[in-house]
């Protein structure tokens, strides 16, 4: 294990339990700031590590990214999923609407809209804010890694899970004005249309299909690096609020893990629709949700 994957685990998971670095410092009886160190590489103590995975309440392994990691906090999956991005050569994106690292600035305008928008009146919406904000720019800093590296990119996208994103819109079930709404829905129109766009072009290190029969179980991403592969399970949407509960995805680096998803992913990736059959149904989806 490299000091820096650990740092990052470590700062996801602080994160996941809601509890304040200072919080976490003071009980580990160290200072905030060597907290952050240990959370940007610095060498860590095994006894350290033993210490923060109980305070954490995760196990050690976990923290070593050994196992499977698990994600409740939306903040905290996204937070993780950014630095095993950084780390990635190639990833595989199965069953779902969109993929976050191509979406435009029409996406990231109503996301913020709608997200602090739904923030309710009281006595901690500074707080709720605070986690907008800092969950936005968890999801720009994604988007930014994968414009500086250009890794390998292949979306097997989900026909239902593209209908569903083109009636509901950007961030969906949240109780946001109508004229909110509408922009989310329009946002999602026009990534509809890039990607119907994209799979016409094929940009290189880019591939984009649609898988139009039986809609897959369950979505599923598979990074590679240069020294590790990563899956992640049931990955919690992008556009999933930082202050909800929707689910829990799980991260592991398994090699068996690993291998049965990249299997599944590829036998998808052959039955799917591609280039200009697959950019024709994108608009038949789009003429549908119009109505």
């Amino acid at each position: 294990m490299k000091f820096a994957d650990i740092g990052q685990q470590l700062r996801a998971y602080r994160m996941e339990s809601g509890m304040r670095a200072e919080e976490i410092a003071a009980r580990l009886g160290v200072s905030r700031a060597a907290l952050y160190r240990y959370e940007k590489g610095e060498v860590i103590k095994l006894e350290t590590i033993r210490r923060l995975a109980e305070l954490l309440k995760v196990s050690p392994l976990s923290l070593l990214g050994i196992g499977i990691e698990y994600f409740a906090r939306p903040g905290a999956f996204q937070e993780r999923l950014r630095g095993l991005e950084e780390q990635a050569d190639q990833m595989l994106l199965v069953g779902e609407a969109y993929s976050l690292p191509i979406t435009g600035e029409a996406f990231d305008g109503a996301l913020a809209e709608a997200w602090t928008q739904a923030i309710p009146a009281g006595a901690d919406r500074l707080v709720q804010i605070a986690a907008v904000e800092q969950s936005l720019a968890t999801l720009a800093a994604r988007k930014r890694a994968y414009a500086q590296k250009r890794p390998n990119l292949t979306a097997v996208l989900s026909e239902s899970a593209l209908l569903r994103f083109l009636e509901e819109g950007v961030a969906p079930g949240l109780h946001v004005p109508e004229a909110t709404r509408t922009r989310c829905r329009e946002a999602a129109r026009h990534e509809a249309e890039n990607l119907a766009r994209l799979m016409e072009n094929v940009p290189i290190g880019l591939q984009i299909g649609l898988a139009t029969g039986t809609p897959p179980s369950g979505s599923f991403l598979v990074l590679r690096g240069r020294d590790r592969a990563h899956v992640v399970t049931a990955p919690i949407a992008a556009d999933t609020p930082p202050a909800a509960i929707a689910g829990v995805a799980g991260i592991t680096a398994a090699e068996e893990g690993v291998a049965v998803h990249q299997r599944v992913a590829e036998a998808m990736w052959r039955d799917a629709m591609k280039g200009a059959a697959a950019a024709e149904r994108v608009r038949e989806l789009l003429a549908r949700s119009r109505g």
